[in-house]
């Protein structure tokens, strides 16, 4: 008997996410870049991050060199550095720290919500591949 498709195990894993970021990275032309792609952190991300001369003088910086290693895509801008996630807004920020803790802890990018008019409770994806909504 031959093997198919379906016989095989789900062996596939999820390793770059897509996002859209809630107010976008400002470039110095003035165009406003909100999509972006994340991937997984390995060990090293985070060893390296944990070794950064930056992260030892200021350890709030850790983020930084966290997201400037794993956010790989935003826009059409040519590639992600430290200086780029510097000059986010807060808000682009956070949400960004959000999506990689999610995604390199918790494993998935959904967040449980309630609707503000029917109480309804649902599942959307904080990284903005589906959509929800009562």
């Amino acid at each position: 008997m031959q093997a198919t498709e379906a016989d095989a195990p789900d062996t596939a894993i999820r390793t770059v996410f897509p996002f859209v970021l809630p107010r976008g990275y400002v470039d110095e032309s003035g165009r406003v870049h909100r999509e972006g792609r994340m991937r997984l952190a390995t060990a090293r991300d985070e060893i390296v991050s944990q070794t950064d001369p930056q992260v030892a003088r200021n350890p709030a910086y850790l983020t930084v060199a966290l997201l400037a290693r794993t956010v790989t895509e935003l826009g059409t801008v040519g590639g992600v550095d430290a200086l780029l996630v510097e000059n986010l807004f807060a808000s682009d920020l956070a949400f960004l720290q959000d999506l990689y803790r999610r995604i390199n802890q918790e494993g998935h990018t959904e967040a449980a919500v309630q609707c503000p008019q029917c109480s309804h409770e649902f599942t959307v994806d904080i990284a903005g591949d589906a959509s929800g909504g009562c």
